[in-house]
Parts: C-alpha cells; sequence; structure tokens
C-alpha cells in the first residue's frame, strides 16, 4: 500500500467522537503559514499551524493528521472538507488542494472551496468596507473587495483580480485596506493572515457550493515561476501530464 493511502486509512480508523453532521477539517495553505483547523458547528475544536515551502519537507499531511487526533476524531465523522482555495502561493495551494481532494476522494466527504482573501479579511475584527489584497509578484496585486458586517462575517463584494500596484488605488476608493502578510504599499493598512479557523465568519460558506474532485484546481492567480520559463523556452503549454 502506498505510503499516502495508508496514512489516509490510518486516519480514517481514528475513533469518532463527535457526531457526523457538526465537523468540519480546514485547511489553507495559500502563504507560507498553513493553517489546520478542525471545526463543530462554529466552534472551534483545534487548530494547528505548520511552514510551507518548495525547500521543506511535506509538514501539511501530518499537521492535519495532528489537528484530527488532537480533536479526537476520525475522518469518518467529518460532514466536509473546506480547502482554501487562493490566490497565493502556487506551489503551497497545489500541495493543499492535493491532500485536500485524495482525503475527500478517500472518505466521499464533500469538499468546498473558500477563497484564501476571505480568510484572511476573516481575521479582522472591525465592521466596515474593505480591500483585502496581496502580492501577486511581478509589481502586481491581489485584491478583493469586502465588507465585514456587525456579526464580523465577511461578505464579498467582488471576486478577485490582479492589478498593478497603481491601480491598486483607483479599486480601494474609500475602502479600509487590509494587507495579507504585510505590505509596504500603505503604512495605514491592517495586516492579516488567511486563518482555517476563521471558516465561519465567511457569509453563507456552503452555499458556493461544493467542488469537484476530478477538476477543481485552486486559483492560482498565475502560472509558477518555473512553468512560466518553461513554456517560453518550448513556445507552448505545458500539459498537466508533462
Amino acid at each position: 500500500m502506498h505510503a499516502r493511502t495508508k496514512n489516509l486509512a490510518t486516519m480514517s480508523s481514528l475513533s469518532a467522537s463527535t457526531p457526523r453532521a457538526e465537523l468540519t477539517l480546514v485547511v489553507e495553505a495559500s502563504t507560507a503559514s498553513a493553517s489546520v483547523a478542525v471545526l463543530r458547528g462554529d466552534a472551534l475544536v483545534q487548530r494547528l499551524e505548520c511552514a510551507m515551502g518548495v525547500s521543506r519537507e511535506d509538514a501539511l499531511f501530518p499537521t492535519m493528521q495532528a489537528a484530527l487526533a488532537l480533536a479526537g476524531v476520525g475522518v469518518s465523522a467529518l460532514s466536509a472538507i473546506a480547502c482554501g482555495s487562493g490566490p497565493g502561493s502556487f506551489t503551497s495551494l497545489r500541495i493543499a488542494a492535493a491532500m485536500a481532494k485524495g482525503l475527500a476522494q478517500a472518505t466521499g466527504v464533500p469538499l468546498y472551496a473558500v477563497p484564501s482573501l476571505l480568510l484572511a479579511a476573516a481575521t479582522h475584527a472591525r465592521t466596515g468596507q474593505y480591500v483585502v489584497h496581496a502580492d501577486a509578484l511581478r509589481g502586481e496585486r491581489y485584491a478583493q473587495a469586502v465588507t465585514i458586517d456587525d456579526a464580523l462575517r465577511v461578505h464579498a463584494d467582488s471576486e478577485v483580480v490582479r492589478v498593478t500596484t497603481a491601480a491598486l488605488e483607483s479599486i480601494a476608493a474609500d475602502r479600509h485596506r487590509l494587507v495579507v502578510l504585510g505590505s509596504s504599499l500603505a503604512s495605514s493598512a491592517s495586516r492579516v493572515v488567511p486563518d482555517a479557523a476563521r471558516l465561519p465568519n465567511i457569509f453563507e460558506w456552503r452555499e458556493r457550493g461544493q467542488v469537484s474532485l476530478s477538476t477543481w484546481e485552486p486559483a492560482y492567480g498565475r502560472l509558477a515561476e518555473a512553468q512560466v520559463k518553461w513554456e517560453a523556452t518550448h513556445g507552448r503549454s505545458l500539459s498537466v501530464d508533462e
């Protein structure tokens, strides 16, 4: 048995101590710091973090295992799996998506995708209208307009866009800014980090619908630098089979 498959089977064998209908496993890895949360309804049962990066060993899957074990539940007790859908780090998002889809496939638990910028905005506990934005490299930013209501729920007022730093000024308009992982663009902006534990603060996240395990991929925002260089060298798109 493949090591990853064996680990999934081990996770499934953990005894469940809470009702299936109330448990959600959340994985967010759009930045260099990933978070994993186990929720019972809207209540946080367990939360862990791990570092991500192309030069690091796979720390996300053991963190998922540990979060479930510390929560005292097995994957068979889950009613949903939610995965941060980006945009953000290509490598980290791809790893998280593969883990989430593999787990959902192995257990039959539905998988939901939640925009990572919303999970970042949800860590800001103040009402108002905001533009949350993050570095998209090459002098560009990922940006999304949101509203945080009186119950501290985050509503998406726009889709995520990728814009130049200069264009961000017009998008922000009279909204306050929330900057993912900090930025030198605006000293008055509040800094936020996507957090799996803040899923309950995303307005009607389930209504976004579960995703297809065969076709869903995170919103990477842009291709990985290595893929861009490969396609420029070979003059064609890189297929998923190469």
